[in-house]
C-alpha cells in the first residue's frame, strides 16, 4: 500500500476533527500521522492510524519556544526514513502549511498536498482553497479527497474514536462532565461562573463530574468545590478523559477538546462557545448539542487568546441558569434528589 504522512500539528481537540479525513486516506493507503504533543493523546484514538510521529511546530504551537535546528532536522530526518509516497498537510484557517511542506521537500516527499492561501511555489503539488466558512471536519474532507482519498461509501463522516478503556474511576451511574479549562484562556467560561454552575447543578440534583490536566488541577478543586462533584483533575490520560465523556449523560465545555470528544462519543454537548474563532468551523459535529454566548457581538472572530475587554461579554451574560436549561433543552435530566 501506498505510505502516507498526514499531519496535524496542534492540539487534541483540533486533530480528532481531522479523524474522518483519516479514515479515507487509510482506504487505499498506510497512514502516519505527525501530531504535536498537545495532540498526541487524540491521535492515538483515531481509527485509521496505523503510526504515530511526535515533532513540536512553533509556527503552530500557542505557546511557541525559539526554533530547535538540530530538534528540526532530526524530524526531517525521521520523515525521510520513511519513504513516503505522499504527505497530506491538514490545517485550520488561520494556519500556514508552508512551514511543513518545506520540511517535507528537505524530506524528499514526493507529493504533498495542503490548503493555502498563499502562494506555495514548488512547495506543493495539490493546493487547495475552500471556503473559510465550513466546518473543520468538511474541510480536511475537501482536503483529502482533493488528494485522491474519500471515505468508504456509507460512512457517515461523524467524528470517532477506537474503543476505549472502561474509566478507572468510580464514577455516578450517571453524571455531568464539566471541562472548565482550555488551551487559550479568551476561550473558557470565567472559573466563578463554573463554580456557581456546579453548585447549582448539585442543588438541582445532577451529579458532577470535573476534568482538567495536570496543570488545571487548583482549577478544577476551585470550580468542584464544597459540592459532592468528583474532581479529576489532573488525574487523567486523555484516553481516560474520553472514556469519562462517553459515560457521561451530557458534557459542559468552552472552546475546548471536550467539545469534540463529545461528538466522538455521541454524548451531547452544551458548549458556553466564545465566537473568537467563528462557531460554524468549530461547532460540535453531528451530536445533540447546545451553543450558548453572544455570537453576534461586534468583535466576533477577533482570535484573541486573552479577552481585552472586562468580564469577556461574548460569554459573561451566561449564567448557570442557562445552562440548566440548554441540558433540560438536550433531555438530560436531574440524577439524584435535590440538595
Amino acid at each position: 500500500m501506498r505510505r502516507v504522512l498526514a499531519v496535524r500539528q496542534d492540539n487534541n481537540g483540533d486533530v480528532t476533527l481531522i479523524g474522518p479525513a483519516l479514515r479515507a486516506l487509510a482506504r487505499a493507503a498506510r497512514v502516519t500521522l505527525l501530531c504535536g504533543p498537545g495532540g498526541f493523546g487524540a491521535a492515538q484514538l483515531l481509527p485509521g492510524v496505523d503510526e504515530t510521529l511526535v515533532a513540536r511546530a512553533e509556527w503552530i504551537e500557542g505557546r511557541p519556544q525559539p526554533l530547535d535546528p538540530g530538534a528540526t532536522m532530526d524530524v526531517v530526518r525521521r520523515i525521510a526514513a520513511r519513504a513516503f509516497d505522499e504527505a497530506v498537510i491538514f490545517t485550520s484557517f488561520h494556519q500556514s502549511p508552508l512551514p511543513a511542506a518545506l520540511l517535507l521537500r528537505l524530506a524528499g516527499v514526493p507529493r504533498i498536498g495542503a490548503i493555502s492561501v498563499d502562494y506555495p511555489g514548488s512547495l506543493l503539488d495539490v493546493r487547495v482553497s475552500v471556503d473559510d466558512d465550513i466546518h473543520e471536519v468538511q474541510r480536511a474532507l475537501h482536503l483529502a479527497r482533493a488528494c485522491g482519498y474519500d471515505l468508504a461509501p456509507g460512512d457517515d463522516d461523524r467524528l470517532r474514536y477506537v474503543p476505549l478503556p472502561p474509566p478507572a474511576f468510580a464514577l455516578p451511574a450517571r453524571f455531568v462532565a464539566i471541562q472548565p479549562g482550555a488551551s487559550v484562556g479568551a476561550r473558557a467560561w470565567a472559573p466563578e461562573r463554573h463554580r456557581d454552575l456546579v453548585a447549582a447543578l448539585a442543588a438541582r440534583g445532577y451529579r458532577v463530574v470535573v476534568t482538567g490536566s495536570d496543570a488545571e488541577r487548583a482549577l478544577t478543586a476551585y470550580v468542584a468545590g464544597d459540592t459532592s462533584a468528583l474532581d479529576l483533575g489532573g488525574k487523567t490520560t486523555f484516553a481516560e478523559f474520553a472514556a469519562i465523556v462517553a459515560r457521561a449523560d451530557a458534557i459542559v465545555v468552552g472552546n475546548s477538546s471536550g467539545i469534540h470528544a463529545g461528538a466522538a462519543v455521541g454524548t451531547p454537548v452544551v458548549s458556553i462557545f466564545p465566537p473568537t474563532i467563528p462557531p460554524v468551523r468549530f461547532a460540535p459535529w453531528r451530536v445533540p448539542h447546545v451553543l450558548l454566548g453572544d455570537h453576534a457581538i461586534a468583535c466576533a472572530g477577533c482570535r484573541a487568546r486573552t479577552c481585552p475587554v472586562p468580564g469577556q461579554p461574548c460569554t459573561g451574560g451566561v449564567s448557570a441558569s442557562d445552562v440548566l436549561d440548554a441540558l433540560e433543552a438536550l433531555g438530560v435530566p436531574p440524577t439524584a434528589v435535590p440538595a
